[in-house]
């Protein structure tokens, strides 16, 4: 079923991302934690791209076991940065040949060796350039999209950000899935200002529980997300304390889901790093809800 489909529903969903392993030898371990997340039964899996393509071929396998053994819908992450032409229409053969339906085009982290490198003769400089190949390989794929609801690491000022965004949306994105966040109103503040500039795809709010207290520079990294007084001060009480940490990050992150169902958000993504008894921990609090 396609993402799209699923958004349009009426009623409130949650649904998961997992990753697939970094090493050949962790792939039964994180195989088993996504196929328990999957019996949980989200309204659908996304599942992440290896770092560089490195381990792509699991980001397949895992999102074709998900589907087949499960019956959960699956979105597969594809990027393209620093790839050849050849190499990402390959991939987009396997995912049609596998059955995918759901593709999320990303661009991707720019590998350390490559950073500062001229990229103008690049074949894919930007998440658009494979939202294009995409659509032009015949594919009847439903395209996802990545959004950032305070500002892309790399982008001088949200005005721009959400110029590029549109670009993104009319060569071909459906829906987007924003970044992790920690204060609401970032992201009710960035509906209303990309609904001012035209883009009017669904956008699935991306919540990541902070359930360690090292997790929180990593964020703050991988986002640049803004950390409210409140969850400042949750992680300085509780961030020593692996036990409290993770029952105060699970209930922070309900917290914000709560409120997001609350102000009219119909569907939530849950960055769960791979983490069952956070996902199912996280579906128990919402289990009235949810309905």
């Amino acid at each position: 079923m396609k993402i799209t489909e699923l958004l349009a529903r009426d009623g409130l969903s949650l649904s998961f991302e997992v990753f697939p392993p970094k090493t050949d030898t962790a792939f039964e371990s994180v195989k088993a934690a996504t196929e328990e997340i999957a019996d949980l039964h989200p309204a659908f899996i996304s599942v992440t791209y290896g770092a560089g393509g490195g381990t792509s071929q699991y980001t397949l396998e895992i999102a074709k076991t998900i589907k087949e053994a499960h019956g959960v819908p699956t979105l597969a992450h594809l990027t393209c940065v620093s790839s050849t032409r050849e190499t990402v229409r390959a991939r987009i053969a396997d995912m049609k040949a596998a059955g995918i339906e759901n593709v999320m085009a990303l661009r991707g982290d720019i590998p350390a060796d490559m950073q500062g490198m001229d990229r103008s003769n690049w074949p894919y400089r930007y998440a658009v350039d494979l939202v294009r190949e995409l659509k032009e390989s015949g594919a009847d794929f439903c395209i996802g999209g990545a959004c950032y609801p305070e500002v892309h690491p790399e982008s001088p000022h949200q005005k721009e950000d959400i110029r590029y965004l549109k670009e993104k949306v009319d060569a071909g994105v459906e829906f987007l899935t924003t970044q992790m966040f920690f204060d609401n109103n970032l992201l009710y503040n960035f509906l209303y200002k990309i609904r001012e500039a035209g883009i009017t795809v669904p956008v699935v709010p991306g919540i990541m529980p902070i359930t360690a207290g090292n997790q929180v520079a990593r964020a703050i990294q991988l986002s640049g997300s803004f950390m409210p007084r409140r969850f400042v001060s949750l992680v300085d009480k509780f961030g020593s304390n692996p036990a409290a940490m993770k029952q105060a990050g699970i209930a922070y992150a309900t917290d914000q889901i709560i409120d997001l169902y609350a102000n009219g958000i119909k569907n939530v993504h849950v960055y769960t790093m791979n983490k069952p008894d956070v996902a199912r921990k996280i579906l128990e609090n919402l289990s009235e809800i949810l309905g």
